[in-house]
């Protein structure tokens, strides 16, 4: 099977592939043709995952497929953008049909649940690794920003932290899943390898939220991103960070609070918005939690109960951090 055909073979035929929409022209030319609605900007994001960086080399292809989209397609929720299409480039070290099939299902599943195309992309021989670019449509001048944080703005997240950099133990196989509950084992694989995007809180943030982003790299890290752009400073109650339940379960209450501050790849929302919007906000998104504040300064301070700043010596995840 050459390149053409494996494409044609696992990808084009794809029901994430048929286009339709704002699609003009999908897979099989040069270019995809996209059709952004008048008075819409066209917002795009790329992401790469590598074998041993960003997951195991003995990944579940569905699993993978899933996830690789998935963490894409949240950068566009942060930005409260309207989902079009994708690309995949992929490199693989060689043809393996059933591995090949399981991956683009598992990829077609997220794509049909984010209501996202799959238009063109590129395949390549090497070490496998995966490169995705999504693009999205959002009104002009309502795309959500890090930068328009508000002194007296409340500090929000979509939901519940932890469980995913929780989960890690298990999907690199450091605990046997006999030790641990099937249900707890159920709820923290789901957080890791089918992270849910949040479409729907995006786009009902326009023009509510001052500032938003997708967590990733952990709430503490993130939210110094936010800090940062604004030139404001964040407050952050520790008590009030929701922690998922399964963290607490697999690794007790200190450990699970420190995944939930800094250990990532939760793709809930962090934002900031004004008190005023919060009764509708938690009426619709009843995960949706309060956990601090913007106020005059610079930086992330974490707070403990009596308001004192708390030092943490792990903010969140760095690619080329030494050490």
């Amino acid at each position: 099977m050459n390149e053409f055909e494996l494409i044609q073979h696992f990808f084009t035929r794809s029901a994430c592939a048929q286009g339709g929409g704002n699609i003009s022209l999908g897979i099989g030319d040069d270019c995809a043709l996209l059709q952004i609605p008048e008075g819409h900007h066209c917002a795009v994001s790329t992401d790469s995952l590598v074998s041993g960086v960003h997951f195991p080399k003995d990944s579940p292809p569905f699993l993978l497929g899933q996830r690789a989209l998935a963490v894409a397609v949240s950068d566009l929720a942060a930005m409260a953008a309207k989902p079009i299409g994708f690309t995949l480039a992929i490199t693989l070290e060689q043809i393996d049909s059933p591995w090949l099939q399981a991956f683009s299902e598992g990829l077609s599943a997220m794509a049909q649940h984010c209501a996202i195309a799959l238009i063109g992309g590129d395949t390549t021989r090497g070490p496998l690794a995966m490169t995705l670019t999504v693009m999205g449509a959002v009104p002009a001048n309502q795309a959500l920003l890090r930068s328009g944080a508000q002194v007296g703005d409340l500090l929000c997240v979509s939901g519940p932290l932890g469980a995913a950099a929780a989960a890690l133990p298990l999907v690199l196989g450091q605990v046997t899943s006999n030790t641990v509950p099937a249900e707890v084992q159920q709820q923290l694989l789901a957080a890791y390898w089918t992270p849910q995007p949040q479409l729907e809180l995006g786009q009902w943030l326009q023009g509510k939220a001052s500032a938003a982003l997708d967590i990733s790299d952990g709430l503490l890290a993130d939210c110094g991103h936010i800090a940062k752009a604004s030139n404001v400073a964040l407050q952050i109650e520790q008590a009030r960070v929701p922690i998922a339940e399964a963290a607490q379960m697999i690794a007790g209450d200190v450990d699970a609070l420190q995944c939930a501050l800094s250990g990532g790849d939760d793709y809930q929302l962090a934002f900031t918005i004004a008190a005023s919007y919060l009764e509708s906000l938690q009426q619709q998104f009843t995960d949706v939690r309060v956990i601090g504040q913007v106020c005059v300064g610079q930086g992330v301070q974490l707070l403990d109960s009596a308001g004192q700043s708390i030092k943490s010596a792990h903010l969140g995840y760095q690619h080329f951090q030494q050490g």
